[in-house]
């Protein structure tokens, strides 16, 4: 992994960066927060119509600001980040209409001959907090977003954890007393799973209007407290992060985070001896640094990374 000092500099190196996502794909060109010299917004349709207006924004940048060095694509998946694979660069099976086996990368690698690092969106998050966000002097942390679906980026001991394929933090299994909550989930795999009970989708089929349309006070929010630090208990266990920054719509409402932050730490309940839940959880469980440009941040410092390891 190369240093957050190294990969702030070549800055006269140009990279594009590309989030995408499940309901919007975001494209930039530049180098840090300080120096983005163009970005566009576009919905996400199907994945040739898609990449073919990611492929023409940065054709277009480089006609007028010069010839890109590399390319950052952080996706939404579940995908094949495994440059041995023989599905490398597509996205896996997956309840988004058309783009299931969908070659993205090769997509890219048809119109650009330059370095091209493909991973999670959230892992590419995770990338960027850690350059120029909450993750930064941190050697091991957890990227939670919390939206229309959940999903989590680790970086473990100095690097991005892929393993098998990458973490799949939105479908742990939560407890769900269903009594209390007859909701059955809404993830078409799982049901009930984490991300079933508690993203935005989850919300809005359980109380029949948007989160964002429900006061602080209706009862949504207990759930979603209850549920979100289930989770952020079990990560804590399990990958000891040093913090966990949750961005993401539902995530970063600002009347969830206090409330989050003591239901884990009770949850917890001292179990783990360390300072950082204790005392100071308002540290530990943050929302992010670079605020919803996390993402497409990151997809820039994967860039950087590409180029660094090409």
């Amino acid at each position: 992994m190369v240093a957050n000092t190294e990969m702030k500099n070549n800055n006269n190196l140009l990279y594009g960066g590309i989030e995408g996502g499940g309901t919007k794909f975001v494209c930039a060109v530049g180098t840090d927060p300080n120096n983005i010299l163009a970005e566009a917004r576009f919905p996400t349709t199907t994945p040739e119509e898609t990449m073919a207006q990611a492929v023409d924004f940065f054709k277009q940048q480089e006609s007028s600001l010069g010839k890109l060095a590399s390319i950052g694509f952080a996706c939404f998946g579940p995908l094949d980040p495994n440059p041995d694979s023989k599905t490398y660069g597509h996205i896996l099976p997956t309840p988004k209409p058309h783009w299931t086996n969908a070659n993205v990368v090769g997509m890219l690698r048809s119109a650009f001959d330059i370095p091209i690092a493909f991973d999670t969106d959230v892992n590419g998050a995770a990338l960027g907090e850690w350059n120029w966000g909450k993750g930064q002097g941190l050697n091991t942390f957890i990227y939670l977003t919390i939206g229309t679906g959940i999903g989590g980026g680790a970086y473990v001991e100095g690097k991005l954890l892929h393993g098998l394929l990458h973490p799949e933090m939105g479908h742990i299994p939560v407890p769900h007393d269903k009594t209390k909550d007859p909701f059955e989930g809404a993830c078409p795999f799982h049901g009930d799973c984490f991300e079933g009970l508690a993203s935005g989708v989850a919300i809005e089929k359980r109380w029949g209007v948007h989160g964002g349309s429900l006061p602080p006070e209706h009862p949504a929010w207990d759930l979603e407290v209850e549920y979100i630090a289930n989770a952020l208990a079990i990560y804590s266990y399990t990958i000891s992060p040093q913090r966990i920054i949750i961005g993401g719509g539902v995530g970063q409402s600002s009347h969830l985070l206090p409330r989050i932050q003591q239901y884990t730490r009770d949850l917890i309940n001292g179990y783990i001896k360390s300072a950082a839940i204790v005392e100071d959880i308002e540290n530990y469980i943050v929302n992010p640094g670079l605020g919803n440009l996390s993402g497409v941040l990151g997809a820039l410092a994967l860039a950087k990374q590409a180029l660094a390891q090409n």
